[in-house]
């Protein structure tokens, strides 16, 4: 079924690395996220204004946060694939970090709000009453959820998005929480104990927890993080590919957002090689990290006496 989206929907869907493309996968996502967040939205609200449950109704109102979260990827996803410019060299690709950093905002808002109100029920306590029906629809709502994970999840992997990665993570803790509001609803009926308000904080802890797991690694991304030892291992293993190459040292790696990637390092060559051969080594070396990698390069050569070693970290 994701495929199946995918393809139909997504022109070029296989070039991951284009700006373009990464652009149409979080536009696709998104309002898929649209769709289905007021779908559950309204079905929630409606069984749970019919019960008088705030666990359900809370669970409902967080769905709406989710479709404000998916508007948030699609405007997120519009400005990143934005070309670059004159004020901006290096494209707009961190764009989508900061719509992931929204969408951490709102979620923790939202759970904030939704703890609040379940602090109200466990003071002025009542047992809801709830139909197998009911139920059955919540159980509905949870294989949605699930589906939405999935798709997310491949997505965010596919393009390496932080974006999807976080309504991932969004979407797998409406599975719990909705799980959470069943079991509590149910078993309050059943035991005659008034277990809403109680549900309702364990969603909103999860909620206000989710938000703040998003908000913490959508930060590391825009103060710069270490790039990942598989990144730099992958970097290594091209510049110690060539014969001509006494040391490396000095790798800085500098994300600009997802698949624009700038990064410079110092190599050592011999002080007897030729200047237009040193020219021909790093140019290669350059093109085949961009070819392999997606990484612009920029290489420094510092020249080294025979028989010296240099470094290769």
């Amino acid at each position: 079924m994701i495929r199946f989206i995918i393809v139909k929907t997504i022109k070029d869907y296989r070039n991951t690395d284009k700006p373009s493309v990464r652009e149409a996968y979080g536009v696709m996502s998104g309002i898929v996220g649209i769709f289905c967040n007021l779908f559950l939205f309204g079905l929630k609200v409606t069984i749970g204004l019919l019960t008088g449950s705030i666990a359900i109704l809370s669970d409902g109102v967080n769905n709406l946060s989710d479709t404000g979260s998916s508007v948030v990827s699609v405007i997120g996803a519009k400005l990143s694939g934005r070309d670059a410019d004159v004020e901006h060299p290096y494209g707009h690709g961190r764009f989508e970090y900061v719509a992931s950093l929204i969408i951490s905002f709102l979620i923790m808002m939202v759970g904030f709000e939704l703890f609040k109100e379940s602090i109200s029920k466990i003071r002025n306590p009542e047992i809801i009453v709830i139909s197998i029906k009911m139920a059955l629809i919540l159980v509905l709502s949870i294989g949605i959820k699930v589906w939405m994970f999935s798709y997310n999840h491949y997505i965010g992997r596919l393009i390496d998005s932080s974006m999807n990665r976080a309504a991932a993570a969004d979407s797998l803790n409406d599975v719990i929480a909705t799980s959470a509001v069943i079991i509590a609803t149910l078993a309050g009926a059943y035991f005659k104990v008034p277990l809403d308000g109680y549900a309702g904080i364990i969603v909103s802890c999860l909620i206000m927890y989710t938000g703040f797991g998003v908000a913490k690694e959508t930060v590391s991304l825009l103060l710069g993080m270490s790039p990942s030892e598989e990144t730099v291992e992958k970097i290594m293993t091209i510049i110690k590919s060539c014969d001509d190459i006494r040391g490396a040292h000095d790798l800085k790696v500098h994300d600009y957002g997802p698949g624009r990637s700038i990064a410079s390092i110092h190599t050592e060559l011999s002080n007897k090689t030729d200047i237009v051969k040193a020219h021909m080594i790093i140019d290669r070396l350059e093109k085949q990290v961009m070819k392999e990698l997606g990484i612009e390069l920029v290489i420094h050569v510092d020249p080294i006496g025979e028989g010296e070693i240099g470094p290769i970290d």
